[in-house]
């Protein structure tokens, strides 16, 4: 029997908060093979607030410490009631698998974010070209199911390009949405027949000849790609060669930066060093760590023994976010951090650096 709490109307309620509440599945759908969309809600009943093609990481306790996993959103804001992703266990992957095999409604699991700068929204334009491969259809899916609800009239180009027919996420969706968009136009890209079904479409990949079949007009459109490295460098080489604005070029990535080492916990023999050190006390552990400069407050935090969850470690997933109650740092981030947050005193620990002693919830 569904429970009668549940119908509340939207402000009523108030924003999901990552520091406070956990997921809950409410929802698994095979999509493709190997591909699965898990669908969660809060549990405490609240709405979620974020950017179509946003993502969010995971906190999946596969073995002694858990393993931080970071996936983009297919589901859109404009149903603000529940978030999903759409994962694909590729081969020897570890957290997806555990997903798979663990993962069943009812289950709950604690994540962060929503974060990332990949939306439509933060690029207005006339007319849009997504352009994907396998998984990396998510974020596309996301902001183009919130065009169909919100939007529906918008010129949208959508392209994904798959191994076989079969491997096409999403796709019966898409050809619905193309009947009920006037704007929408699909291509699907194949790189090799199936014994599964027939294939009367395009077969190859992509490049400076097949890109202007798929869209004609691509020169006049702001382009959203995403899909594997290879992928997506083929794709920027590409638009370069045939001169297009790469001011109109944007793709998701989650490739970092090379992390620094760790310094460990100094010693007498340090002390020029430790001269210019200053203290972090993080108030949770009761801990108090020193920080040389230039060292982030995660660095200094894992020299002094203190778990601070973590995942891309360049400022962009949001997961280390915690609570400065005293002192000041210089925070170089790449969004994973809102500006209401920042005026809480929030702060991303992998991307804060000193800048005077430092008091920390953590």
């Amino acid at each position: 029997m569904n429970d009668p709490s549940l119908y509340r109307f939207l402000d009523e309620m108030t924003p999901w908060d990552d520091r406070l509440q956990v997921l809950e599945v409410i929802g698994i759908i095979d999509e493709a093979p190997e591909v699965k969309t898990f669908t969660f809600r809060s549990d405490n009943q609240t709405w979620f607030r974020y950017q179509p093609g946003q993502f969010m990481t995971l906190e999946l306790p596969v073995g002694e410490e858990p393993l931080l996993r970071t996936y983009t959103l297919s589901s859109s804001p404009s149903r603000p009631f529940s978030i999903a992703v759409t994962v694909k266990a590729q081969a020897g992957s570890i957290g997806t698998r555990w997903m798979f095999e663990n993962l069943k409604i009812g289950s709950h699991i604690r994540a962060f974010g929503p974060a990332g700068s990949f939306s439509h929204h933060n690029y207005p334009a006339a007319k849009y070209l997504f352009l994907s491969a396998g998984s990396g259809i998510t974020p596309m899916m996301s902001m183009l199911r919130w065009l169909n609800d919100c939007a529906p009239w918008t010129d949208v180009t959508f392209v994904n390009c798959a191994r076989r027919p079969e491997e096409i996420i999403f796709r019966k969706e898409l050809e619905l949405l193309g009947s009920a968009m006037p704007g929408l136009t699909l291509g699907f890209l194949i790189e090799e027949r199936s014994s599964r079904e027939s294939w009367f479409g395009h077969i190859g990949r992509i490049d400076a000849v097949r890109m202007p079949l798929l869209s004609p007009d691509f020169r006049e459109r702001e382009v959203f790609c995403c899909g594997p490295e290879p992928f997506m460098n083929a794709v920027r080489d590409m638009l370069e060669t045939v001169g297009f604005n790469m001011e109109q070029y944007h793709q998701e990535s989650f490739a970092a930066p090379a992390v620094e080492a760790v310094t460990a916990p100094f010693t007498n023999a340090e002390t020029d060093q430790s001269s210019q050190a200053m203290s972090v006390q993080f108030t949770l552990s009761d801990v108090q760590a020193s920080c040389l400069p230039g060292q982030t407050v995660l660095q200094a935090a894992r020299a002094g023994g203190v778990r601070i969850s973590a995942a891309c470690e360049f400022g962009l997933c949001g997961t280390c976010k915690v609570k400065k109650l005293s002192g000041e740092v210089e925070m170089d981030h790449n969004g994973g951090i809102l500006d209401e947050e920042v005026t809480e005193g929030f702060i991303l620990a992998c991307c804060s650096k000193l800048l005077t002693p430092l008091e920390i919830e953590a």
